[in-house]
C-alpha cells in the first residue's frame, strides 16, 4: 500500500508539472513579445516654477518603462514627475532609465547611468520578470539591495515598488495563478525587508489593480492584456507619490490627500503584512530613540484605504495633480483646459 501510495503520489506530481508546463506555455503565447519600446517622458515638468529643479530617475522594467501605453504623458515616470513638480512647486527634470523585458540583475547598467545624472530620487519598480524566469527570490534581492545600496550611498532618496501579483493577471489560469501569485509576494516581502534595510522606501503594488482590472478588463488593461492602460499606471504613481514626496522630505501637510492609518512593526511583520494589503507604505522608524528592537529592526507602515468603484480615479487625481485651483500653466507646454482624459492620465510634455 505504501509503494501504491508512493506511485500515485509522484503520478499526481508528475501530471501537475506537466499542467503548469502547458499552462506557462499557453500563457507566453497569449501575450505577445514587446513590439517597441514605450515612449519616453524625459523631460523638464513645472519649467515656470521656481528653484533648483529636482532630478528624478526611474529604473526598472516594463511597469516602470510604462509599456502598454501611447503618449509619454502616460507613462508611470512622468505621472510622476508631474505630481512632484506640482505637490512641491519646483520643477523637475526626468529620466526615465528602465528597459522592458529587465530583471534584477539589469539594474546594474541602469545604477550606473542613473549614479552620472545625481538624482535627487530615485524610483525602481521591478520583479516581475525575476517571478516569470523563475530567479532565486535571494539572488534577485541581491541585485535590488546592490542598486539601493549604491543609490543611497551617492545621496540619493529611493522608494521601491515591489513585485506585483501576478496571480491577478487574467491570461494566467489557475493552477499556475495561485503559484504565481505565492512566487510574486515572497519577492515582494523580501523586497521590502531588504530595502528599507537600507534607508528605502518600499510600496506594495501587489494586487492593486487585480479587482478592477477583473471588473473592467477592456478599459484598464492595454491591448496585451498584461500591462496597465494608461488609466492603471494612473492609479500606480498615486500610491507611490505619498512615499516619493516622503523620501523627499515633504512635509506631512502636503501628504494628506490620501493619507492611511500608520502602524509600528517589526520590519518581517511590516513586510508581511504590506504584501497581503496593496498600496501599503513600508520605511524605517525609530522607537524608544532605537533602530531595532529584540526581533529586529522597527519600520512603520502607512496603509491607504482601500478604494472602491470609480472613487479611486478622483482620488488618484487630486493626489496626483493637487487640489481644486492649483495652477495648470506651471508647464508651459501644459494645455490650459486638459480634456478628461489628460486630466487622468497625465498633463505633461509630449516628447
Amino acid at each position: 500500500m505504501a509503494a501504491f501510495g508512493a506511485g500515485a503520489g509522484a503520478a499526481a506530481a508528475v501530471t501537475a508539472a506537466g499542467v503548469l508546463y502547458s499552462q506557462a506555455k499557453q500563457a507566453r503565447r497569449i501575450i505577445p513579445l514587446a513590439e517597441a519600446p514605450p515612449p519616453r517622458g524625459d523631460g523638464l515638468y513645472g519649467a515656470r516654477l521656481p528653484g533648483q529643479p529636482l532630478v528624478l530617475a526611474v529604473l526598472g522594467d516594463s511597469s516602470a518603462a510604462g509599456y502598454g501605453v501611447h503618449r509619454p504623458r502616460e507613462t508611470p515616470g512622468a505621472l510622476l514627475a508631474n505630481g512632484i513638480s506640482r505637490r512641491l512647486r519646483r520643477p523637475v527634470k526626468l529620466h526615465r532609465l528602465a528597459v522592458v523585458g529587465a530583471r534584477s540583475v539589469g539594474l546594474i547598467p541602469q545604477v550606473e547611468a542613473a549614479l552620472e545624472l545625481r538624482p535627487d530620487l530615485a524610483v525602481i519598480l521591478i520583479g516581475g520578470n525575476d517571478v516569470t524566469a523563475r530567479t532565486p527570490v535571494d539572488v534577485a534581492v541581491g541585485h535590488l539591495v546592490d542598486a539601493v545600496r549604491q543609490l543611497r550611498t551617492a545621496d540619493a532618496e529611493v522608494v521601491v515598488g515591489t513585485c506585483p501579483d501576478l496571480g491577478a493577471i487574467e491570461p494566467i489560469k489557475p493552477p499556475l495563478r495561485w503559484l504565481a501569485r505565492r512566487w510574486s509576494r515572497q519577492l515582494a516581502a523580501a523586497q521590502t525587508v531588504a530595502v528599507v534595510e537600507e534607508g528605502a522606501w518600499s510600496v506594495s503594488l501587489g494586487d492593486l489593480l487585480g479587482p478592477r482590472f477583473a471588473a473592467e478588463p477592456t478599459r484598464l488593461y492595454s491591448w496585451d492584456r498584461f500591462h496597465p492602460s494608461a488609466e492603471g499606471y494612473a492609479m500606480a504613481a498615486a500610491v507611490l507619490l505619498p512615499a516619493a514626496l516622503g523620501a523627499l522630505g515633504a512635509s506631512t501637510a502636503s501628504r494628506t490627500a490620501v493619507a492611511g492609518r500608520e502602524k509600528v512593526r517589526t520590519l518581517p511583520q511590516a513586510a508581511q503584512e504590506a504584501v497581503r494589503h496593496a498600496g501599503t507604505e513600508v520605511r524605517g522608524t525609530q522607537v524608544g530613540g532605537r533602530d531595532r528592537g529584540p526581533a529586529g529592526r522597527w519600520a512603520r507602515l502607512r496603509r491607504r484605504p482601500r478604494l472602491s468603484g470609480r472613487s479611486w480615479q478622483a482620488t488618484a487625481l487630486r493626489w496626483l495633480f493637487g487640489p481644486p485651483g492649483i495652477d495648470r500653466e506651471a508647464d508651459n507646454r501644459t494645455p490650459a483646459v486638459p480634456s478628461s482624459e489628460e486630466r487622468l492620465s497625465g498633463v505633461t510634455p509630449e516628447s
